[in-house]
């Protein structure tokens, strides 16, 4: 019998908070990071951070535990001089962590995404892979 998958709904004010976010005017990095409250079933804010690096902010993100929807606003200077500020959506989920856990984000992953209304969706398994250089590299599709 397999088990169902777990969508959990987006909490209210983390809404409003993504959509602030997106229409920013600070010229700088930052982050939103996100992780599902079990109990309750919902995407909660974890953590904001501003003026962060790909590789600071792989830093903050635990090996093991798939606590991580990340909105990442970048400033991608591109190969002609311009400058755009790319959000990102970034999945963390890291080998070996509880298959329930997986299920849950895997889950309401889509749901995340429609509702912060992103195009730009990547996933990592190992944190260290979060590097500048994957990151341009994965925009480079886009630009």
């Amino acid at each position: 019998m397999s088990e169902s998958l777990v969508v959990c709904d987006v909490a209210e004010d983390l809404v409003e908070k993504l959509r602030k976010f997106r229409f920013r005017k600070e010229t700088h990095n930052a982050a939103i990071i996100m992780k599902i409250d079990k109990d309750k079933r919902l995407v909660v804010l974890d953590e904001e951070l501003e003026g962060i690096s790909p590789d600071e902010l792989k830093d903050e993100l635990p090996e093991r535990q798939p606590r991580t929807f990340i909105v990442y606003s970048y400033k991608y200077q591109h190969d002609d001089g311009r400058v755009s500020y790319p959000l990102c959506f970034i999945f963390s989920s890291p080998v070996g962590c509880k298959p329930e856990q997986q299920m849950m984000y895997a889950g309401s992953k889509n749901k995340l995404v429609q509702t912060a209304e992103l195009t730009k969706v990547f996933e990592i398994r190992n944190t260290e892979d979060l590097t500048e250089e994957w990151l341009r590299e994965k925009l480079g599709f886009f630009h």
